[in-house]
């Protein structure tokens, strides 16, 4: 049409010139002037006729499109056999394995039939909770009321946990921050342990009334003993002063680790504790699997990650210091923490034979309570310890 309306311009001759200059024939120049003379547009918004250009792909290549879902759907369901087992599902080695089966694929091609057939690439989505024990919300409110109990008393409740296990040197830590264009930190490229610097346990207490948390480095063993010496630590240095008319103490925690429901070592050194202090200890813990409702891993655990962020732990001096130490705007957690470094060699402990005692160590189990003197109580499902001052036989007798 374009060379038709130039030809119309030129006037006499402008079809033998337009022909000549272009190189499109003369029958096709006089049958767009015709066009245009008539004023009609059979076309439409068109550029080319309705048949025209070529075909797609998956016309010209029966059985494309049955390939491409044979080698998705054989990946996705994790047939064995299936060509993509050992490699990443991306267009590029999509496209290799359907060249491989005789098919002519470009990686922009697999792209655009991929969107047709509704695929994407997603990520795995945690929705899968696993069985459920019929008690489990009447867990978490009797700990709820507990804790709920003890704040309305003015009497001390802690959160505790160990934080992650950290290497300590110059190894990579996720996360960014600010330095220098072009001048990152260097650090190892495997994280072999440092002789000498070895991992630090951090063990954090949170105190759940005054919204403020402490943490004990531990250089060494993440023991039971460890555990109850960082409580120690802080009712010494914190909670004796804030709760000077304590005479109870609330402790939730997770049930694994070296708090767990079942370490023996953990009873002993928190009944050493209780007759050190002479403060009833109540251990509340968590059912399995739920250990992150517990406080101190979204109000501790989760700034002390913030601030540790692109920072290698080159020392346990920088561990310390590198902690939060400030206060955020109201309404959000105190960030304030203090710092001990403590060494606790790793210990095994026979089960503790208990003499003399004012009140029996109560802990909780999913089919009923189970008491010091192995009778039991199927009447309630609590997850409870309580502790008060006794008097501790050392003899390593195992009953």
């Amino acid at each position: 049409m374009y060379a038709a309306n130039e030809a119309l311009a030129l006037g006499r001759g402008g079809v033998t010139a337009v022909s000549a200059a272009s190189g499109i024939a003369r029958s096709t120049i006089n049958r767009g002037i015709a066009e245009l003379k008539a004023g009609s547009n059979e076309l439409g918004e068109r550029i080319r006729r309705r048949g025209g250009g070529r075909r797609r792909a998956v016309e010209r290549q029966p059985g494309l499109l049955a390939g491409l879902e044979g080698l998705i759907e054989g990946a996705v369901r994790g047939d064995p056999q299936s060509p993509l087992r050992w490699v990443s599902r991306s267009q590029r080695h999509i496209a290799t394995a359907l060249r491989r089966q005789g098919f002519e694929a470009s990686q922009k091609l697999v792209g655009l039939l991929l969107r047709e057939l509704d695929y994407s690439c997603q990520a795995n989505r945690k929705t899968r909770e696993g069985t459920q024990h019929p008690d489990r919300n009447a867990q978490f409110e009797y700990i709820n009321a507990k804790v709920k109990a003890a704040l309305a008393a003015g009497q001390p409740a802690i959160s505790v946990d160990t934080k992650k296990k950290e290497l300590v040197g110059d190894f990579k830590n996720g996360g960014r921050e600010l330095r220098r264009k072009g001048k990152p930190e260097p650090v190892r490229v495997h994280d072999f342990e440092i002789k000498g610097l070895g991992k630090v346990a951090p063990y954090g207490v949170y105190d759940i009334a005054a919204n403020e948390g402490w943490v004990n480095v531990g250089i060494d063993a993440d023991t039971a003993a460890f555990a109850v010496e960082s409580i120690r630590r802080w009712w010494q240095r914190l909670g004796k002063a804030r709760y000077p008319k304590a005479d109870r103490l609330l402790i939730t925690a997770d049930c694994g680790g070296s708090n767990g429901a079942r370490i023996h070592l953990w009873k002993r050194e928190l009944q050493r504790f209780a007759n050190q202090t002479g403060l009833a200890v109540t251990v509340v813990h968590f059912p399995p699997g739920t250990s992150k409702w517990n406080r101190i891993e979204h109000r501790l655990f989760a700034y002390i990650t913030q601030n540790w962020r692109g920072k290698p732990l080159v020392s346990h001096k920088v561990t310390s210091s590198s902690s939060p130490r400030l206060r955020p705007s109201k309404g959000s957690p105190l960030l304030a923490t203090s710092i001990a470094r403590a060494t606790h060699a790793a210990s095994k402990s026979p089960k503790p034979n208990w003499l003399q005692s004012t009140s029996s160590i109560t802990l909780s189990t999913a089919s009923g309570t189970t008491r010091s003197n192995h009778t039991r109580n199927q009447t309630k499902t609590r997850i409870e310890a309580v502790i008060t001052r006794q008097v501790l036989n050392t003899n390593p007798q195992i009953e």
